[in-house]
């Protein structure tokens, strides 16, 4: 029985293409939609909607199905339509009609947005975890090879005198530029929906900023239309945040399996990292990389799917937005595994430490001879031209010496300024306010 089924059959092929994969999406939202319920419940015992007793003992029960979710064994039965049917089903079952009355002032509209919003929030929190892993390996390889020439290229000519400090170090801060993404991401995911019922409120006397504390949210989305007009809309925004970190990693990994090739030999991968083949015994595929980068390029094109399902609608729910789980709430397990798996390789590479040794990269200092010359008191543009033409004549001898030492250069990384920006950065978002809400309710 659907909890808005009338007195008619329902058509077993329009069922099926109407639910689609929603169920097996609702098994990401299942422990939130407990949490969800615990503190909604909370709140109308707080306005006479519930008694003490009733209260005490659905609490009681909820927290038992959270167990179940945690351990990783709920389960939605084949013929209940959502997670949120399931988790009456499962009270009512224990508790008979007492378990019907949890759903009073609500709907499942803002069930469900409350639902994606604590999902989102914490699969962020995870997200920013595995950012910093990287973080943390990036930054430990620059310093460790912060002394370790390499050519910079730009047109993927050789270019000017690079390291693998500031190779290491430039995915380093990128992934702190895109920290800043993923802070206001979850600035915008941490408001409470909940109170909004399908999008126009109810007649209950409902305590929302009940709600907002006992779930640790930021502030509620105060507007009830606008609650629902945020569904879709956070999605977008996370994605954009996911996306700027995937970006990262899609450069990093294209890099590293430029660098890894025999033209190069910049870099030498693990080699659990790497696969062989099955016609060339001296095959090293950096198939891990390649695969990082195919995802990280997939996840790009999250905000746009996200966009294309959402930006034509007007204002209310609609049944469009249910499709928007299929391609997000799977894509953050995606992305963590990216992470992680980069994290592992960036710990274990190696650096060839004797690149520059090959005269075809000594044009490379030919900026620096002309930097002396000029701070000698020659014309920039006259030494310019005297050593193009040593250059051209096959006369040009390079000094492999350079001292740099502006901020971020090869003698100055500034790894200690770029970690002070991610741990403040991480310090704002202010996980432990969340985590005690969340425990409070729960145990």
């Amino acid at each position: 029985m659907k909890l808005w089924e009338k007195n008619f059959e329902i058509n077993k092929e329009i069922e099926r293409f109407t639910v689609g994969r929603d169920r097996d999406m609702d098994l990401y939202l299942a422990k939130y939609d407990v949490l969800g319920s615990m503190a909604h419940i909370t709140m109308l015992e707080s306005i006479g909607l519930l008694t003490k007793e009733e209260l005490t003992a659905l609490l009681a029960e909820l927290r038992n199905i959270y167990a179940v979710c945690e351990s990783g064994d709920f389960v939605i039965e084949d013929d209940v339509e959502d997670v949120h049917s399931q988790v009456e089903l499962m009270l009512t079952r224990k508790l008979g009609d007492m378990g019907k009355k949890i759903h009073s002032g609500r709907s499942r509209n803002d069930q469900v947005l409350v639902d994606l919003k604590l999902f989102t929030r914490q699969e962020l929190r995870e997200i920013v975890d595995s950012v910093k892993t990287l973080f943390d390996e990036l930054i430990a390889k620059s310093n460790q090879y912060k002394d370790i020439l390499m050519p910079g290229y730009t047109h993927m000519q050789i270019a000017m005198p690079s390291s693998f400090g500031l190779w290491f170090g430039a995915y380093a801060e990128s992934l702190a530029d895109d920290m800043l993404f993923l802070q206001a991401a979850y600035r915008l995911t941490n408001r409470n929906p909940l109170g909004s019922a399908a999008g126009y409120g109810s007649s209950f006397p409902l305590n929302r900023q009940m709600t907002t504390d006992l779930l640790g949210f930021d502030s509620m989305d105060y507007n009830v239309v606008y609650a629902q007009m945020g569904r879709g809309k956070m999605e977008r925004n996370v994605a954009f945040a996911m996306a700027s970190v995937a970006g990262t990693l899609a450069k990093m990994a294209y890099d590293a399996c430029l660098f890894n090739s025999q033209n190069f030999s910049f870099v030498k991968l693990p080699k659990e990292c790497t696969t062989g083949s099955s016609i060339m015994p001296h095959k090293k595929n950096p198939d891990v990389f390649e695969l990082i980068r195919a995802k990280s390029n997939k996840l790009q094109a999250l905000p746009q799917q996200v966009t294309l399902i959402m930006n034509n609608l007007p204002v209310g729910y609609f049944r469009d937005l249910q499709i928007i789980k299929e391609v997000f709430l799977p894509a953050f397990d995606e992305l963590k595994d990216c992470l992680n798996m980069a994290a592992y390789i960036i710990n274990k590479m190696e650096v060839n430490e004797h690149i520059l040794d090959n005269p075809m990269y000594d044009p490379i200092f030919s900026v620096e001879e002309v930097n002396r010359l000029a701070a000698d008191g020659m014309p920039f543009r006259d030494a310019y031209k005297k050593v193009g033409l040593e250059i051209e004549a096959g006369e040009f001898r390079a000094d492999h010496n350079i001292h740099h030492t502006h901020e971020g250069s090869i003698g100055n990384l500034c790894n200690d300024r770029i970690t002070a920006l991610m741990d403040k950065i991480l310090s704002d978002f202010n996980f432990d306010r969340v985590e005690e809400a969340i425990s409070r309710l729960v145990d």
